[in-house]
């Protein structure tokens, strides 16, 4: 009795140790070899009982990505990082202190292997960048300097347009483009315009004449006060009845995730998904989506009824079809074969996002142009 007893203790240790061993909470490392070596940092740990994870690309920046998922069954650990497509399947080593594995970002599987970090092996997590000086908010900007160059590459549709910091740019954009992120208006909403606003384009860079990071309508107001000085834009106010597409919120409300970031400017771009091309917004206020879906995707003007007053960081895939982009959807590739191609826009909002966007008739505002010009020299 007495060695049957020590016999089940010991079983007892036995299964306590490999527990211990398979808890992976804690900090894992690993580089991922994507073009350039990128040394990442995944912090596991739990709350209620749960886990959750948050992963650093410390050789990026020092702002982290929380997981939208993380699991463990016996050796088998995935995680998502839904912000930016990416997905992880791992195997943890009977020790518990690695786990090889697999990272997916798009239609690209690269080997991730993670190494369970010490205080004598722990990579530095970089200290997060001081929030960025914000432009006051009784400023009214202009551009201090600003450069137009003509550009002939071919595009046939506006590649960029970013600030980042205090340096504004824009690259393969027509007149037209600029109007309608200027007012916030679609290319229906204006009218009167010569066929060159909309063919011919332009690079642009330049900074403000005021000190800080403009806000959202700073950068609004900057734009057109350069088309009216460079371009010589005149125009009045209309309405019209137009067909438009309205966003509201969906019967199971909304499905979307408050900013992890600080800031008065939202990040918008795309990037190829493992189902198809994916949207991804950080920093985002609703009126941020419904522009940039009115600017360069839907063909008709986009309203924002949802109510929403948040900044949110959210993704959208989709499958594109002729109606967005103007015809020229942007060349990602197709899904895997076996991989499931994702729901067209219009479903893709509303199950990822809890959103409607239906058609409908409604009065707009529209630009009617009296007088503009080409640019004038730098």
């Amino acid at each position: 009795m007495k060695k049957l007893m020590l016999w089940m203790m010991a079983l007892v240790a036995l299964a306590g140790g490999a527990l211990h061993a398979q808890d992976i909470t804690g900090t894992w490392q690993g580089t991922l070899k994507a073009g350039k070596d990128l040394r990442l940092i995944l912090v596991v740990s739990k709350d209620d009982g749960r886990l959750q994870a948050k992963m650093y690309s410390i050789d990026q920046g020092a702002d982290p990505f929380k997981a939208s998922s993380i699991s463990q069954d016996g050796s088998a650990v995935k995680f998502a990082l839904d912000i930016i497509g990416g997905t992880y399947e791992g195997k943890l080593s009977t020790d518990g202190n690695t786990i090889a594995g697999t990272w997916t970002q798009g239609n690209t599987p690269l080997p991730l292997d993670l190494a369970r970090a010490t205080k004598e092996t722990a990579w530095e997590i970089p200290a997060p960048p001081p929030p960025p000086k914000l432009m006051a908010a009784d400023a009214d900007p202009s551009f201090d300097v600003a450069t137009i160059k003509p550009n002939n590459s071919g595009a046939t549709s506006m590649q960029r347009l970013t600030i980042n910091g205090r340096d504004f740019k824009t690259v393969a954009s027509s007149l037209a483009d600029l109007i309608q992120f200027a007012y916030n208006v679609q290319s229906k909403q204006v009218v009167g315009a010569p066929d060159w606003v909309d063919k011919d384009r332009y690079d642009i860079a330049g900074t403000p004449d005021q000190e800080g990071a403009p806000s959202t309508e700073q950068l609004r107001i900057m734009i057109r006060k350069l088309l009216a000085d460079r371009f010589q834009l005149k125009f009045h106010h209309d309405k019209r009845e137009l067909s438009a597409f309205v966003l509201t919120v969906g019967k199971g409300g909304e499905k979307l995730t408050p900013t992890q970031l600080k800031g008065p400017l939202p990040g918008i771009g795309m990037q190829p998904g493992k189902s198809g091309p994916m949207f991804v917004l950080r920093n985002a206020a609703i009126p941020d989506f419904t522009g940039f879906l009115q600017l360069l995707v839907l063909d008709r003007p986009v309203v924002d009824n949802t109510g929403l007053t948040g900044r949110y960081d959210f993704t959208v895939t989709f499958t594109p079809d002729d109606s967005l982009f103007n015809g020229h959807p942007p060349p990602f590739p197709k899904p895997a074969d076996g991989v499931e191609p994702a729901p067209g826009l219009f479903d893709a909002i509303q199950q990822q996002l809890g959103l409607k966007l239906a058609a409908e008739k409604t009065q707009v505002d529209v630009l009617s142009i009296d007088h503009v010009e080409k640019p004038s020299a730098n």
